[in-house]
């Protein structure tokens, strides 16, 4: 599905804190720390909620970052301006970036439409959303879909609806949706067995703070790799606590790329680089100056490095041997010298 696997993308999401030039500033980061896309997130605060101030509507929970917040005022703050993405995308193609964006509704699948997009990210608050996977679907375009609290049955629902309209290429990430996510709370485990049981290519939307997670992954079968971007933590934005700055970017992609190398091909007898040290491992050498007749013992052989000559696996059968010619101290045994 991807020139590049792992196939990295910095999430900008609602970092640029409604600057456009920061949010340039932010895809020029990205591309210097070496990500493969940028993606962007489609959606009015209108599309996402209702303007209503109590309740639901009220992030209630204690441990949230955005305790306190009212959700359509959340929204507003995170979104991304609609006429923004044209612009930012020619940009981000300019740096040789894929551009993408996470659609929230029919109307932003149409724009991105509009916009002619390479490929659609389904978020993981979105993925019960049939409606909007099929429309999404029916572009005929990559699907990239965050499983985040999905059960398998909801995961395979949503399968379902892509492969009813069409034969989509498609991605099943594992997310964990908690805002920044405990590394513990991570379970790899599930990416992978989700390759097994969907036979999808597979990848992780991470949202713990680090790069463990991501090159753990890696070594999974991750095809994918997503991660929130921000150009300074300690100047806001409000997934800022859980996004990577330019220089931790850089060693994601980095390390992932290395870690991606390192699992290579089922090699075994050794590299071609490793066939020069074979020379040094032990074989059976002669450690005395010795006459034609005499009865090898243990006394007159040691197994020692280099291995230029009888393997040590051969040391039973050559003790108590005549030798059938005189040998000199640090001499290879070899079978023609014995009788």
């Amino acid at each position: 599905m991807f020139e590049n696997t792992p196939f990295i993308i910095a999430e900008l999401s609602g970092n640029h804190d409604q600057n456009f030039e920061l949010a340039k500033s932010m895809i020029t980061a990205a591309a210097k720390a070496g990500v493969d896309a940028i993606k962007l997130q489609t959606y009015t605060p209108d599309t996402m909620t209702l303007d209503v101030r109590h309740g639901e509507f009220m992030v209630s929970e204690s441990d949230s970052l955005w305790h306190g917040s009212n959700l359509y005022d959340l929204y507003a703050k995170a979104s991304t301006p609609w006429e923004w993405h044209k612009p930012l995308f020619e940009y981000a193609e300019s740096l040789g970036l894929v551009a993408f964006s996470s659609p929230f509704d029919l109307s932003a699948v149409a724009f991105l439409e509009s916009l002619d997009v390479p490929l659609y990210k389904i978020a993981s608050f979105e993925m019960t959303d049939i409606p909007l996977i099929q429309a999404v679907a029916k572009t005929g375009k990559p699907i990239i879909m965050s499983t985040g609290m999905a059960s398998f049955e909801e995961i395979e629902e949503a399968i379902a609806a892509i492969r009813a309209i069409g034969d989509n290429p498609l991605t099943l990430l594992k997310c964990t949706s908690t805002y920044p996510a405990k590394i513990a709370d991570s379970n790899l485990l599930t990416m992978a067995d989700l390759a097994k049981r969907t036979g999808c290519s597979v990848g992780l939307s991470d949202h713990t703070q680090g790069i463990g997670a991501a090159v753990a992954a890696m070594a999974l079968g991750a095809t994918v790799i997503e991660k929130h971007f921000v150009l300074d933590r300690s100047a806001g934005g409000v997934d800022a606590a859980f996004s990577m700055e330019p220089a931790e970017m850089k060693a994601l992609v980095e390390t992932c790329r290395s870690a991606k190398e390192a699992l290579g091909t089922v090699t075994y007898g050794g590299s071609e680089a490793e066939q020069k040290a074979k020379k040094y491992r032990r074989s059976i050498y002669i450690t005395q100056d010795l006459p034609s007749g005499t009865v090898l013992s243990d006394q007159h052989l040691k197994i020692i490095r280099p291995s230029l000559g009888l393997a040590p696996k051969h040391w039973s059968e050559v003790v108590g041997r005549t030798l059938a010619s005189d040998v000199q101290k640090g001499q290879p045994l070899f079978w023609d010298l014995m009788e």
